[in-house]
């Protein structure tokens, strides 16, 4: 009997996490995100186009590298065996998210500190778009940990959502979109040509960033650290630009009692512990919730599964 996609792909999820956690991200030019990027890199040029068509050609692009990207995903989803599928399937998505690298860039913001505060601007610079020239240790620490906290969202939790919902193609096609915001959405020479990527990045993760938050304040309830993580998302959750980070960030900075702050910008939660201590929390939440999210998009397929054999679709 051969098993269903289903089957297969509840299989695949938690394999996928475990391929994560025992090979983390590969430096390889040949990387799947790696060659995404490169692609990216060259059509994403604003002197390429003129002014006046770059918003065109910003979405025109968005469209074809997502469906360039996404292509050899359903092809091999669609085309291989079911034992090959079972196989290749959890690399394939491991290549569309990131936990554990995640964890490691964070970590060597907090070791090159340790060398001095020069080498953890550098070092967290890698991480964030900001001038960090003159950032001292807290401000440090808090875009490092920021960093990691939105990306529990945008690297983990959207990516298991998708593939829950619309298979490996559906992860790759997220992926695809979240590093075109990555690369093009900034308020600067490329905000004509990245207007399409912002757009279509918010879209993508406005549910999957409402799941993370109700999943941080499950986890900081058990903690009884509920009623101060939500207090944060009501009362900071729209002080961060954009209406997906700042609530999941507030709901951290909440529920683990620390603020994060990026100057002259915006200050979230309270600084009721430092950021040196609170770090461990910080990542310990990732994990915990990475596993929840995990388990939410395993149930969500067979809650699929269950709909589609119900309704004969």
């Amino acid at each position: 009997m051969v098993p269903s996609q289903i089957a297969l792909n509840a299989l695949v999820l938690p394999a996928a996490l475990l391929v994560d956690r025992l090979f983390g991200d590969p430096h390889s030019a040949y990387h799947p995100v790696a060659l995404l990027g490169r692609f990216i890199g060259w059509w994403g040029r604003p002197d390429l186009f003129f002014p006046q068509v770059q918003r065109f050609a910003g979405v025109m692009f968005w469209f074809i590298t997502a469906t360039l990207f996404a292509l050899p995903f359903y092809l091999f989803a669609n085309m291989a065996p079911w034992f090959l599928y079972l196989l290749l399937a959890p690399f394939l998505l491991k290549s569309c998210f990131a936990v554990r690298s995640l964890e490691e860039h964070t970590l060597a913001v907090v070791a090159a500190l340790k060398d001095g505060i020069g080498n953890g601007r550098e070092q967290v610079q890698l991480l964030v778009s900001r001038n960090t020239a003159q950032l001292n240790r807290q401000h440090i620490l808090s875009a490092g940990y920021e960093s990691m906290t939105e990306n529990l969202t945008d690297s983990i939790i959207s990516p298991l959502l998708f593939f829950s919902v619309f298979g490996l193609a559906g992860a790759a096609v997220y992926r695809a979109a979240n590093t075109m915001d990555a690369m093009l959405g900034y308020r600067d020479e490329r905000e004509r040509i990245g207007w399409c990527p912002a757009r279509m990045d918010d879209l993508f993760n406005y549910i999957p960033a409402r799941v993370t938050v109700l999943l941080l304040l499950a986890y900081f309830a058990f903690y009884g650290r509920f009623s101060p993580a939500l207090r944060m998302v009501r009362r900071d959750g729209k002080k961060r630009p954009g209406f997906n980070g700042g609530i999941v960030m507030a709901a951290m900075a909440g529920g683990v009692g620390i603020q994060f702050e990026k100057p002259g910008v915006y200050m979230i939660g309270n600084a009721e512990r430092a950021l040196d201590e609170a770090g461990p929390e910080i990542i310990r939440a990732i994990r915990a919730v990475t596993l929840m999210g995990a388990v939410l998009a395993v149930c969500t397929l067979f809650l699929l599964g269950v709909l589609i054999n119900s309704t004969g679709i």
